[in-house]
């Protein structure tokens, strides 16, 4: 039996995880170490509690009329989905193909995870932090090179409106020329679709 540990469920987001009115579920787990992370509960794997797709699939379909009636869904978020692939695939074919289901991703997983869930995700929402290699690495720990490769791949193997990628100016991390940077090395590889934005450090 797939099993994940969730630790976050939020209902009735509108327009901010996807299309419509969405419900965000939050996994466990996460291969960076942000600096600046808003979620570190999710680093520890065995935080949250344990769910089963069939699980969940009961908890969230209180809202399917919102669903269908806006084109929503549920967004994978987390930490970091991607790790979670089977559970994703599984909850798929409970809830069939008329919901919308994001991934809210790091791209920073195993090839082998994406191309295993690619099928059953409408779109994905990628937090890229930056494509300067030195600047990544220094705000999350981990290098980039996985994200790029996963991206490129998207990229050629789907519609290229599917995918946000989300490009933030990280105060102490990177500027605005950065972030320009970043966004002409994206749109070049085929990323059409943007969210820029500044985080609010307290």
């Amino acid at each position: 039996m797939t099993t994940a540990k969730i630790f976050g469920i939020s209902r009735h987001r509108l327009t901010t995880d996807g299309e419509g009115v969405t419900t965000l579920v939050a996994f466990s787990g996460c291969p960076l170490r942000c600096k600046y992370c808003l979620n570190k509960a999710s680093w520890d794997m065995e935080k949250g509690r344990d769910y089963t797709p069939e699980l969940l699939f009961e908890e969230v379909k209180i809202d399917q009329l919102y669903f269908l009636a806006t084109h929503g869904g549920v967004t994978f978020g987390g930490g970091e989905p991607l790790l979670q692939v089977e559970f994703i695939k599984e909850f798929r074919e409970l809830c069939g193909p008329q919901w919308q289901l994001l991934a809210e991703t790091s791209l920073n997983v195993p090839f082998e995870h994406i191309e295993a869930v690619d099928a059953v995700l409408d779109g994905y929402i990628v937090d890229i932090k930056d494509m300067d290699p030195e600047i990544y690495e220094a705000y999350t720990g981990k290098d980039n090179a996985l994200v790029k490769a996963n991206l490129q791949w998207l990229l050629r193997n789907g519609d290229p409106n599917r995918i946000m990628v989300r490009v933030p100016h990280i105060p102490e991390f990177n500027t605005d020329e950065d972030m320009t940077q970043s966004i002409e090395s994206l749109k070049a590889m085929g990323v059409v679709n943007f969210d820029e934005f500044q985080y609010i450090v307290k």
